[in-house]
């Protein structure tokens, strides 16, 4: 019986360090799928010259969950509620943000380069969107070297937190 307690012990600490692990390896990929989706909206409104909310529903279809999630909210709420766009990328961020596995730094360029959508004429908008990129292009390259810094670490930490507490329960 300690046996199969043990084991299980085990086993769920190994399961919440690999978690975590995930977590950590999934935020170079999302930010990645982001810059291609900001990119996308940039071709969509700049060359395109497609409407906001259609263009988001675009990308939303194009896009892997959870950034598709964020772009399907953003163009609803265009649609269907009278709010400004700013005001339907914050509410819409702030539904589909912890599906992510980003950070509140991600966020917070999110927020600002919303607070800048369909403020200015072309030229600007442009040069908010290539500031934009250029924002998560570094927090891209800061979260692959947290990646590879730290990802082996957190699923053998996982795995030896669980023998310590088998071995403190011995």
């Amino acid at each position: 019986m300690k046996l199969i307690g043990a084991v299980v012990i085990i086993l769920a600490t190994t399961w919440l360090g690999f978690e975590f692990a995930k977590r950590l390896s999934e935020r170079p990929k999302q930010l990645r799928q982001l810059k291609v989706a900001i990119q996308s909206l940039e071709a969509e409104i700049m060359y395109g010259l497609t409407p906001l909310a259609e263009a988001s529903e675009h990308i939303a279809k194009q896009m892997p969950k959870p950034i598709s999630y964020f772009f399907e909210h953003f163009s609803n709420r265009l649609l269907t509620k009278q709010e400004t766009a700013f005001e339907a990328w914050e509410e819409s961020l702030k539904e589909t943000w912890n599906l992510t596995s980003m950070l509140d730094s991600e966020r917070e360029v999110m927020m600002q380069f919303g607070a800048t959508l369909g403020q200015h004429d072309r030229e600007q908008q442009q040069k908010q969107i290539k500031l934009t990129l250029a924002h998560l292009e570094r927090e891209e390259h800061e979260a692959k070297e947290r990646q590879h810094r730290y990802e082996r670490m957190i699923k053998s930490l996982g795995f030896l937190t669980g023998l310590l507490i088998v071995i403190l329960m011995l």
